[in-house]
């Protein structure tokens, strides 16, 4: 499973290697320029698991429907016991993404992810991998835009509204069990060591957009109903919350727009054989900080991530940090 595992990393760093190689040396111009009303686009926890956010993954800050690549890590830490000196389980979380914005038409459009995990523990000095293909999810979403008032004094032979910079986004969508639930680990301290869930998860979002000639700011809210596995496992419900202000800086061959913002998560118990588990619910507030840059149809994006507040499952788990760099290319 380790060569396996090497084997993708390997194959990933070259396939990012190649693309940034290739945005750099034929950036000669934007074919498009930066629209600042499109919005964030927060996809579902992208390990499926408790203690993967969902309130990171952010999508493309340029105006441009996508495919492309996104590696992201986490790291946590976690305590076995109740005394200070009690051992602790040190985890890594490595997720490899294939991720897409797909248009429907001027008002639809669809957002699609596959993840592969490879995590990582350290307990006791003893290190154990589990790897594979993670659960893959699709979001359905409108965008409805407001439009600036008419004068009702002047005369406008133009029939196209203006458009305010503000809008509004609603999203639905679902989650497939493709990544495998090990029943082993469900005992774990930290329960989100798992490559998938092995449920079907419903996707609720609301987003709301502002976007002006140089600043903007992003507000999303997603809710994830999360079903019930063959194990008859299910992980609580979580509710995730990300806002964003950025900053476009443009030249005539490239546009950078750095952003930070505040993001968090907040999850319900888990629940198994219809009982509901102790110290399995909690919650964990973000501050980001990151910068996006567009070449030509290349889109090169990264962002770092440190939680301020937070308290999982009973105070036994802690999030360290989380760092996401990602290559897209523009439809």
């Amino acid at each position: 499973m380790m060569n396996v595992s090497q084997n993708i990393k390997t194959r990933i760093i070259i396939l990012v290697t190649v693309l940034l190689q290739t945005g750099f040396i034929h950036a000669h111009s934007i074919e498009k320029p930066c629209n600042n009303h499109e919005p964030f686009k927060v996809l579902c926890d992208l390990c499926g698991c408790s203690t993967s956010s969902g309130s990171f993954g952010f999508g493309t800050l340029s105006n441009a429907n996508f495919i492309g690549v996104r590696y992201i890590y986490q790291n946590f830490e976690s305590k076995n016991g109740i005394f200070e000196n009690s051992p602790t389980s040190k985890e890594s979380f490595n997720t490899y993404q294939l991720w897409a914005q797909i248009p429907i038409n001027k008002s639809f459009y669809v957002s699609a992810n596959l993840p592969y995990q490879d995590l990582t523990r350290d307990f006791n000095n003893v290190k154990e991998n589990i790897n594979g293909l993670g659960d893959a999810s699709v979001i359905g979403w409108y965008k409805l835009p407001f439009y600036k008032k008419r004068d009702a004094d002047k005369v406008d032979f133009n029939a196209e509204r203006e458009a305010s910079g503000h809008s509004l986004q609603f999203g639905l969508g679902i989650k497939l069990p493709t990544g495998t639930f090990e029943e082993r680990l469900a005992d774990n301290i930290n329960p989100g060591f798992q490559v998938g869930t092995g449920s079907v998860d419903g996707i609720f979002s609301l987003g709301y957009n502002y976007g002006g000639d140089k600043y903007g700011v992003n507000t999303l809210f997603s809710y994830y109903l999360k079903g019930e596995n063959k194990n008859d496992y299910q992980f609580g419900n979580q509710f995730s919350y990300a806002t964003n202000l950025y900053r476009s800086f443009s030249t005539e061959k490239m546009n950078i727009m750095p952003f930070v913002g505040v993001s968090g998560d907040v999850y319900d118990k888990i629940t198994q054989y219809g009982e509901t588990l102790a110290d399995t619910d909690g919650s964990i507030f973000n501050a980001s900080i990151g910068s996006e840059l567009a070449i030509e149809k290349f889109i090169f994006g990264a962002s770092y991530t440190l939680p301020v507040s937070q308290s999982l499952f009973g105070d036994n788990v802690e999030s360290k940090q989380r760092v996401s760099v990602y290559v897209n290319f523009a439809l």
